[in-house]
């Protein structure tokens, strides 16, 4: 994930020197060169982004949350440290139900907070849950710890949290800003799941990708924060508050003694593992109705992809980039060990600095939702996502749920979308902008109805 566009400037202007030299002089005895014409307009997109929520301003927002079963309030994230409720989406106006930004402190590149999740029960228990990271110095270094941790809405509001009442889960150490993962959701099993990146840099530095017994990285946990019968203690880990949560029995770790073909320690094994090998899988989602579970995952330097999560998929990074085997400088940088096998992505796009690629695509994908609301038929049951440096909205369509052949189609374009949420009173598609500080959301464009 990368939080400041490239400027398109570079582009444009290549394409004008490209132009010019078409009409550049020629030698004498030389054919004239015939003007380069321009291309016809592209036919407008079917959907547009319009503003949302009156046109509330925030600060980096990153999430749009709303609790389940509700219908009137929305959660908002900034990236700073804040959450902000709507309390009445009829009536649009800002509350702070949480501020953090002491604890967050440092909001380098990807740092802040990232991710809430209410608990299931929560109007019993009162439970939510973030994904922030919070700023520390050590023998005169500034630090910073990715943390997730559990806290309570306050007994007489409901429109704010306790603030004393953070309980973390785990706390570990990230050497880098960037690549911190950002996505925390219960899943249809009552169970909680957290994307967490590679720790950052460029191209795995850290050989954190394809390791399940070292620390929780470049990966997709799945948690029992209510610990029931059956579920079992975690394996010891400096970061790890004992006695926060246990691992479901059907993790697909448990009792691993190898990964990759090579010997493991059980009793090292991150039993919290779902998923590995993801680079930095950008906000995730469960559909409600198939109960797949869909991410974005964020490339390096050449492919962006859409996976569907399964559990215990290697889904190939650093060995692979989305699709293909990883490139530095045009050289493939690792061979897997003979017979292991990569989960295949659904769908990528390759950036457009790629040799012999000349598709408008982008090169930050921002993970969505299958779309199952009621304002927007024509996109029901379609996974919507988008890409944060060109701004493309897609609509993907799968054949079926397990995979195979998918129609994508652009359906609008926006710079500055880091995430995407359904309004629960109007079925609408919201977007977190944070280039714009605004809430938007698609609507239909007329120019497109008109053709």
């Amino acid at each position: 994930m990368r939080f400041s566009p490239r400027s398109p400037v570079f582009s444009a202007l290549s394409a004008l020197g490209l132009m010019f030299a078409s009409a550049a002089a020629q030698p004498p005895g030389t054919a004239p060169v015939a003007p380069v014409a321009t291309p016809p307009p592209a036919p407008p997109l079917p959907f547009k982004v319009v503003p949302a929520l009156d046109g509330l301003r925030f600060d980096q927002p990153l999430a749009i949350v709303t609790p389940p079963g509700e219908t009137n309030r929305l959660f908002i994230l900034e990236k700073p440290g804040r959450i902000i409720v709507i309390p009445d989406l009829a009536k649009p106006a800002r509350e702070t139900f949480l501020d953090l930004t002491a604890e967050v402190g440092n909001t380098d590149v990807e740092n802040g907070l990232l991710a809430l999740a209410f608990h299931p029960d929560y109007k019993k228990n009162r439970q939510f849950y973030l994904w922030l990271t919070v700023a520390s110095a050590t023998a005169g270094r500034r630090e910073s710890h990715d943390r997730l941790a559990r806290f309570t809405i306050a007994a007489d509001n409901a429109n704010r949290a306790d603030s004393g009442s953070e309980q973390p889960l785990f706390s570990q150490l990230d050497r880098a800003p960037n690549h911190n993962g950002g996505e925390l959701l219960f899943g249809p099993d009552g169970y909680l799941y957290l994307t967490i990146g590679d720790e950052g840099g460029a191209n795995d530095q850290y050989h954190n990708s394809q390791r399940i017994d070292h620390n929780f990285f470049s990966c997709i946990l799945r948690l029992d924060v209510d610990q029931r019968p059956g579920s079992l203690p975690p394996n010891p880990h400096p970061a790890v508050n004992a006695g926060t949560y246990t691992i479901p029995p059907d993790n697909p770790y448990v009792n691993a003694k190898e990964f990759n073909g090579a010997p493991v320690d059980p009793a090292q094994v991150r039993t919290e593992f779902w998923a590995v090998g993801l680079r930095n899988a950008w906000r995730i989602s469960f559909d409600p109705v198939t109960g797949l579970l869909w991410a974005g995952d964020v490339g390096q330097d050449r492919v962006e992809e859409v996976d569907i999560i399964r559990r215990g998929e290697n889904y190939g990074w650093n060995y692979r980039e989305g699709d293909e085997a990883f490139q530095l400088r045009g050289a493939v940088v690792r061979t897997p060990p003979a017979g292991v096998t990569f989960a295949e992505p659904l769908f990528t796009y390759r950036h457009p600095n790629i040799p012999g690629v000349t598709a408008d695509s982008g090169n930050c994908i921002i993970g969505g939702f299958v779309y199952r609301g009621s304002a927007l038929p024509a996109l029901t049951g379609h996974y919507l996502f988008a890409d944060y440096v060109s701004g493309w909205i897609w609509a993907l369509s799968p054949v079926d749920g397990k995979g195979g052949k998918v129609t994508v189609e652009k359906i609008a374009r926006r710079v500055g979308v880091v995430s995407f949420s359904l309004d629960p009173l109007t079925g609408d598609v919201l977007m977190a902008n944070i280039a714009t500080g605004n809430i938007e959301k698609l609507v239909p464009n007329p120019a497109a109805a008109a053709k």
